[in-house]
């Protein structure tokens, strides 16, 4: 059974691409977050997080936990399928208040199209 532990370097790197990209400092980052600076600092040294700061920040950050999992070991090859790509976008898309309904149909539309024809090359 393989061991899953947090990958706190792309834990940090979203982060940070959340704060650069709101001009924050880590220490308001943290605060609109509602976690300590200190937890933050943590993760940019690398320790992981607790669990309640792990829940957190991935709430906030409004990704999916397993997108910060690292598998230790050996895993069933059943564990290495991808969940479908569509199934995985959708709800990131309908998330966005900076996108319409239709806006959301639209690039599902494009995207189903573009997996289509990758697949028919493929």
């Amino acid at each position: 059974m393989a061991k899953t532990t947090i990958n706190t370097a792309a834990l940090y790197s979203a982060l940070d691409a959340a704060r650069q990209e709101r001009q924050l400092s880590w220490r308001a980052l943290a605060g609109k977050i509602g976690v300590s600076p200190s937890l933050l600092s943590r993760l940019g040294n690398g320790l992981k997080p607790d669990s309640d700061g792990f829940a957190t920040i991935i709430s906030w950050l409004r990704l999916p936990a397993e997108d910060f999992f690292e598998y230790e070991g050996e895993r069933d090859a059943k564990d290495d399928r991808q969940p479908e790509l569509m199934a995985q976008l959708a709800p990131l898309l309908r998330a966005r208040k900076d996108l319409s309904e239709t806006d959301v149909k639209y690039l599902q539309q494009i995207i189903g199209a573009t997996i289509e024809r990758a697949r028919a090359q493929g």
